[in-house]
């Protein structure tokens, strides 16, 4: 690997904000010698986004992810060629934008994973628009599972502190895309201290030194030894001395309506969130636009902008590119980790 960073941005759905948020950030970082975003999708697209937000850039195509930095005022593109003279309308339903979204993230992925590239930086896609295309997986983490031989991955939110991100806090899932029964059903003792455990391995091979992980409790005022729920005294609780055991430092269960705050505050590196809105609502309240979202488990580094396609304002230059920028910053500190992240989670 080079020691200037250089990341993949995949553009995500053609005809929604996509371009716009890389283009924009490509542009804002394009006189930057210390690390080299390229995006990954096609031109035509990335040059009608430049169009629409008016950026005083030249778009250049490049095939050898090696190739330097232009400087100021280029910004660079991997075409691959999927649209060219056909592209679809703006915000609109399509296969063929749904395509050329899957082979951009082939296209990344297989650069990340053969190194020439240190990172992937994901665009939002529209999972109808695949499916139209032929995929059958639900969204970006399935099918980077598959493309990189791995059945079990892992979401990390992402969230600083202030404007410099003097700190940042990384929230971790017990449970994800389930509702909250079903996930109250799937907390058990082992699958809790598996989480745990995760998590903090996670922590450490993402560069934190002796990291600090605090649980979240499920229920209001961590159960209050019972009056609201046994969860923590049967489950939680039991799962923690157990990792502790292991010598890991784990602090909890600690109430929700706290526990994230405190870890904002610098108390804790990182939160296991039992469930998905319980971590979701505490990073998005703090900061919608700087949350970013980071995949544990690929031998490959990839963070995400996590918002959608945003089809109602495509095309129309309004776009805040404000979470793919973090995104990338995010790629751009997690890049000197890349070797430990591919001997961690490389199958085997």
């Amino acid at each position: 690997m080079s020691t200037t960073p250089v990341l993949a941005l995949t553009v995500g759905d053609p005809v929604g904000i996509g371009p716009e948020i890389t283009a924009s950030t490509l542009a804002e970082f394009a006189g930057t010698p210390e690390h080299h975003g390229i995006a990954v999708g096609d031109r035509v697209a990335l040059e009608r986004a430049v169009d629409v937000l008016g950026l005083d850039v030249e778009v250049r195509v490049v095939s050898d992810w090696s190739t330097p930095p232009a400087g100021e005022g280029t910004i660079d593109v991997f075409d691959i060629g999927v649209l060219e003279g056909d592209m679809p309308e703006w915000g609109s339903v399509d296969g063929r934008a749904g395509r050329a979204a899957i082979t951009a993230i082939e296209v990344a992925t297989r650069a990340a994973m053969d190194q020439e590239i240190d990172g992937i930086v994901t665009g939002p896609i529209n999972k109808e628009a695949i499916w139209a295309a032929g995929s059958e997986h639900l969204g970006h983490t399935e099918m980077l599972g598959e493309l990189t031989g791995v059945t079990k991955q892992d979401t990390m939110f992402v969230v600083r502190d202030d404007a410099e991100g003097a700190h940042h806090l990384r929230i971790f899932f017990a449970t994800r895309h389930l509702s909250l029964r079903q996930a109250l059903d799937a907390i058990t003792l082992d699958s809790q201290v598996d989480s745990i455990v995760r998590a903090h391995r996670a922590l450490e091979v993402f560069g934190v030194e002796n990291p600090r992980l605090a649980t979240a409790a499920i229920n209001p005022h961590g159960g209050e030894n019972g009056a609201f729920g046994d969860e923590e005294i049967e489950i939680l609780r039991p799962a923690v001395a157990a990792v502790k055991e292991r010598g890991l430092e784990v602090a909890g269960p600690i109430p929700a309506d706290s526990v994230f705050h405190h870890g904002l505050t610098g108390r804790y590196d990182g939160v296991l969130s039992q469930y998905h809105d319980q971590g979701h609502i505490a990073a998005k309240t703090y900061d919608f636009d700087g949350t970013i979202s980071v995949t544990v488990g690929l031998p490959v580094l990839r963070t995400s902008v996590d918002h959608g396609t945003a089809f109602d304002i495509a095309g129309q230059g309004k776009a805040d590119h404000g979470t793919m920028r973090s995104a990338y910053l995010a790629a751009v500190d997690y890049a000197p980790f890349v070797a430990g992240i591919r001997d961690e989670y490389l199958p085997r």
